[in-house]
């Protein structure tokens, strides 16, 4: 069962950021441009990002940067760690709009944009999954794999093969259950951001950092204290608040430029010149 659950969980990991892009490309009519744009815009942040958190925990192990008492390490690091990613993705997808997407000035291009930016997080991270997947069914069916670890490495790497195959089905795909409510919530930062362009707001910005931390900070205090299962509950209530914002936000699309009108006729002006056709000249012989 495990086996059908953990292939089930990356396939749909990988399956369903590419259906959301379907779905709102064939339901609005839009480009997968804004799509692709929006998962370049991930990655770019990214690359940011993920070195900034590394040189903030070095700061705080090596005693560059005072740590917090032990009692308040999780919330620390919950806000710290949702503030740089809502500061880092949520900046990039305002500068991509800003500079690359200028003609995506809608909340239709907005979830096109959005599902792009969340959903190639998800694939990153099912393919990671199916990755993990492949090696540990390996494994499963050959430990002799695991001979050439270090001896006090061997031990660990058994018990992580043994919690893997061990694991009750509901954790089996809960990899999938996070990926579909952070899509919503990626659906609704985008539209949070697109309201800078649409109102002439920054302030909207700093808004979508915020929802962007408390998301991340809320997940990340419920997992530590009460486990993956009411983490992914948390979740599941920022991704309806998230779906209720993304609605509340929605605003009419801009209507079509009407085609130029014709100039006026000129009732004086002389009427065009056309060459007679051979009819037409044989008909006047007789007039």
């Amino acid at each position: 069962m495990l086996t059908f659950t953990y292939a089930l969980n990356f396939l749909l990991m990988i399956a369903m950021p590419v259906a959301l892009g379907w779905f709102l490309a064939r339901r609005f009519g839009l480009a997968w441009r804004l799509y692709i744009v929006g998962a370049i815009t991930f990655v770019l942040s990214q690359v940011f990002h993920i070195p900034f958190n590394a040189g903030l925990t070095l700061a705080f192990r090596n005693g560059l940067l005072p740590a917090p008492p032990s009692q308040y390490q999780l919330i620390f690091n919950a806000v710290v760690l949702g503030l740089s990613a809502g500061i880092f993705e949520e900046t990039a997808r305002y500068l991509m709009l800003r500079f690359s997407l200028k003609e995506a000035r809608s909340w239709r291009t907005a979830l096109m944009f959005g599902a792009g930016h969340g959903g190639v997080e998800a694939i990153i991270l099912g393919l990671l999954a199916g990755l993990s997947f492949v090696n540990l069914s390996l494994i499963r069916q050959n430990p002799a794999l695991l001979a050439a670890l270090p001896a006090e490495q061997l031990a660990l790497a058994q018990q992580q093969v043994a919690d893997y195959w061990s694991a009750p089905v509901v954790m089996s795909v809960l990899g999938a259950v996070e990926r579909l409510f952070a899509l919503g919530l990626h659906l609704s930062l985008a539209v949070l951001v697109m309201q800078v362009f649409l109102r002439g707001q920054l302030r909207w910005l700093f808004a979508a950092i915020a929802w962007h931390a408390l998301g991340n900070a809320v997940t990340v205090v419920v997992l530590g204290r009460w486990g993956a299962l009411a983490s992914e509950a948390a979740l599941a209530v920022i991704a309806l608040l998230s779906l209720g914002l993304l609605f509340a936000l929605r605003s009419p699309e801009p209507e079509p430029e009407p085609p130029p009108a014709p100039p006026p006729l000129d009732p004086f002006a002389s009427p065009p010149h056309t060459k007679p056709t051979a009819e037409a000249l044989e008909r006047s012989r007789f007039q």
